[in-house]
């Protein structure tokens, strides 16, 4: 990767604001297909529409990030919920192919917790595992999208997706978001890189790291 011209100022007095103008506007606009979303995931799903989960924002700071639930809550005869990869429904294949589980992250955007471009937001138990120079990747609002989704997205390794994540941290500009942006339109469109093997997205990072610590 090159480094590419920063732009603190865009970074500091512009992103952020545009962020919020063109996600309320997006919400305006697909509000249509939030609301046949809505219905045909209960249906699939037999509950709530949306994923609720604790993630790391900017500053370390935890938000509470929207999701479309793409699985059901089926368990095991032990009554532990089956992977993930089992309780993926029919629908919520083709949500997740598509990326359409992303869209209540617009809620998010507007809440001023995210942008449309930026280092993907993690578990907060993920935290004690980063050494300094992931934990860069905090100095930024969390994106729907970034670098390292355009580069392998969920097939790429967690290291190399840090790197990413912080050299985007180190060159934000306008001009790179506009090519993540588009970069991600193709790689949603061509379906690329959505799952790692044996798993509904990727390993966690936290199995990473103690499966590297037992080896």
């Amino acid at each position: 990767m090159k480094p590419t011209a920063a732009s603190p100022f865009y970074r500091s007095a512009i992103k952020a604001p545009l962020d919020i103008l063109v996600a309320a506007i997006a919400i305006v606009i697909t509000s249509p297909i939030l609301l046949l979303l809505c219905l045909f995931l209960y249906r699939s799903t037999g509950g709530s529409v949306l994923f609720v989960q604790p993630r790391v924002g900017k500053n370390e700071r935890e938000f509470k990030a929207y999701k479309f639930r793409t699985m059901n809550n089926k368990r095991g005869p032990d009554n532990q919920l089956l992977p993930d990869a089992e309780r993926l429904t029919v629908i919520g294949r083709f949500v997740r192919k598509t990326s359409l589980d992303e869209l209540p992250q617009l809620f998010n955007i507007v809440r001023g917790e995210m942008s449309f471009i930026g280092p993907r937001p993690l578990l907060p138990e993920y935290l004690p595992y980063y050494n300094e120079e992931q934990k860069k990747r905090h100095l930024v609002m969390p994106g729907i999208t970034g670098l390292a989704q355009i580069n392998g997205r969920n097939l790429t390794t967690w290291e190399k997706r840090f790197e990413f994540d912080v050299f985007y941290v180190e060159n934000v500009s306008l001009l790179l978001d506009i090519k993540i942006f588009f970069k991600t339109i193709v790689k949603v469109l061509k379906s690329e890189g959505i799952s790692a093997e044996g798993h509904a997205t990727m390993p966690k990072f936290s199995e990473y790291i103690e499966k590297k610590r037992n080896r």
